[in-house]
């Protein structure tokens, strides 16, 4: 992966995370970042919604990942998470952009629950 000019250090362009992607406990690509949410208030990123399943991007399923679960991996170009493959397949997902309410609490809490993250 090459790093421009103009992502230097901790900061990289949204554009460039989106398609980036995820390996699970055992360096198994367990799909990528389809796209990120941030806080409208604190301008801090809070999920990464996470595509995985399907073929060819057609019937994937999305998980919202928890921010913080993830941490970038120079040398596999891609970010590590500590789930298994198993471990999403239970996880909180949705199929389509419209099945999903990201106002709603009880999500919120199920989604972080789930990965174990206090927020």
């Amino acid at each position: 992966m090459v790093t421009e000019t103009r992502e230097t250090g901790s900061l990289i362009g949204s554009d460039k995370v989106e398609g980036t992607a995820v390996y699970g406990a055992n360096d198994t690509k367990i799909g990528s970042i389809e796209r990120v949410m941030i806080d409208k208030m604190s301008g801090k990123v809070s999920y990464a919604v996470l595509s995985f399943g399907g073929f060819l991007g057609v019937g994937d399923d999305h998980y919202p990942l928890p921010w913080q679960s993830l941490k970038y991996d120079t040398n596999l170009g891609g970010y590590r998470t500590g789930i298994t493959e198993t471990q999403l397949k239970g996880a909180p997902k949705y199929g389509n952009d419209n099945a999903w309410n990201w106002s709603d609490p009880v999500r919120t809490r199920s989604v972080n629950d789930y990965y174990g993250v206090a927020i």
